[in-house]
């Protein structure tokens, strides 16, 4: 029997992060503060009926232009530099993957944002994902500079890229793979785990809670209304504060379920091996 794998997928800003990425030195490179930005991105959105999330695409390249800042890849790498993490983030990913090993189980960590790639492709953790799902820009090759959206997610379209992970197509440009019909999916939503700070990040909690999964909710210690909300509704399976040092509740609640993947895959096995005694095979 193959090594069970447990998905672990995360939303990025206020669940990794403590505020939204580009609040540490994008924003602060406009010469503006965050919500005069996000404001400016609302109004946008309102007047001219563009989508959030495209709406916020674009008035990154706007108001760069404005301000004279070429928006090059280089320099929203650079801004991922400064990003701050939850306590122990920046160690979480390694000590899981190793607790995984211990038990026999292999861990993979995705990353489902609705912030900028370039930025996150620039932070201390971005290694540690296998693929990382995020607002992209399409660069031009000679000024270098961004010219369409090459990828935009919303949060209801995060949803999608459950049913990818499960089912290993995770290329967007493979067409084919995502249609194909498999006895199995690569990672059953049993063994996946979703992790986002609030009612964003919903549409995937449902659909992983609904179908085996489970859904934790992250939130600040200065703001868990919307996350009371979450758990009043039950959409969730459980809630923590930000804080993913060894030894705290979400250390222990994600290796519990790491735990009882592998007690379930080796429960499984002794199954198989006893159907197959019984069947003479």
């Amino acid at each position: 029997m193959k090594k069970p794998i447990v998905a672990i997928l995360y939303d990025f800003d206020k669940t990794l992060s403590t505020t939204d990425m580009q609040n540490y030195s994008f924003i602060p490179a406009l010469g503006m503060k965050p919500d005069e930005f996000w404001g400016a991105t609302g109004e946008f959105s309102k007047k001219s009926e563009v989508e959030r999330i495209l709406s916020y695409m674009y008035m990154m390249i706007k108001l760069s232009e404005e301000k004279g800042i070429k928006l090059t890849r280089k320099f929203l790498n650079e801004c991922g530099k400064k990003i701050e993490y939850y306590p122990g983030v920046e160690s979480w990913f390694s000590r899981i993957n190793k607790y995984g090993q211990a038990h026999d189980v292999k861990v993979e960590h995705y990353l489902l944002s609705s912030g900028t790639k370039e930025i996150v492709e620039g932070s201390k953790i971005a290694k540690y994902f296998k693929e990382i799902y995020g607002c992209e820009f399409y660069f031009d090759p000679e000024t270098q500079v961004p010219v369409w959206p090459k990828l935009a997610v919303n949060y209801t379209q995060k949803t999608q890229y459950l049913f990818r992970i499960s089912k290993g197509a995770t290329d967007l440009r493979d067409d084919k793979k995502i249609n194909e019909k498999e006895k199995e999916h690569r990672i059953p939503y049993t063994n996946m785990i979703y992790l986002g700070d609030g009612m964003t990040d919903v549409p995937c909690m449902q659909v992983l809670k609904n179908n085996g999964g489970k859904s934790i909710a992250i939130y600040s210690k200065k703001d868990k209304s919307s996350i009371q909300k979450l758990v009043k509704e039950n959409r969730v399976n459980f809630a923590f504060t930000g804080n993913y040092t060894e030894g705290s509740n979400l250390d222990k609640t994600v290796k519990s379920i790491i735990k009882q993947v592998a007690v379930n895959t080796e429960l499984k096995r002794k199954e198989d091996e006893t159907f197959k005694k019984l069947s003479g095979e």
